[in-house]
């Protein structure tokens, strides 16, 4: 009877450790997926950011300039949202925003 007790107990112990392992992979998933969320929409935005200014400084009509820079502004809230746990609407931002960059790549 003791045995019994006893394994009952060793077997919710296990369970417990169990679960708390599995809350600990879920919580490193969630940072990767905020950390590359927040770094894409980062680089995203240098990239849209600079490739507005070269646009601008040349013969390009200003609609190209204006693009890339509405595309990177977009990256960047992603950037932001991806920062806030908000990964799936990121995601979706991330590439709003760059197709609103190749559109205006597009116009040149």
């Amino acid at each position: 009877m003791y045995d019994d007790r006893e394994d009952q107990e060793h077997s919710e112990d296990q369970e417990r450790y169990e679960d708390q392992q599995e809350d600990e992979e879920h919580a490193g998933d969630a940072r990767r997926a905020r950390w590359t969320a927040a770094g894409t929409g980062a680089l995203l935005t240098l990239a849209g950011l600079a490739a507005a200014l070269l646009r601008a400084t040349g013969s390009a009509p200003a609609l190209v300039p204006a693009a890339y820079a509405l595309g990177a502004a977009v990256c960047a809230l992603a950037a932001v949202l991806g920062f806030r746990g908000r990964t799936r609407r990121a995601l979706w931002l991330l590439i709003a925003g760059t197709m609103v960059m190749a559109l205006g790549d597009q116009f040149d």
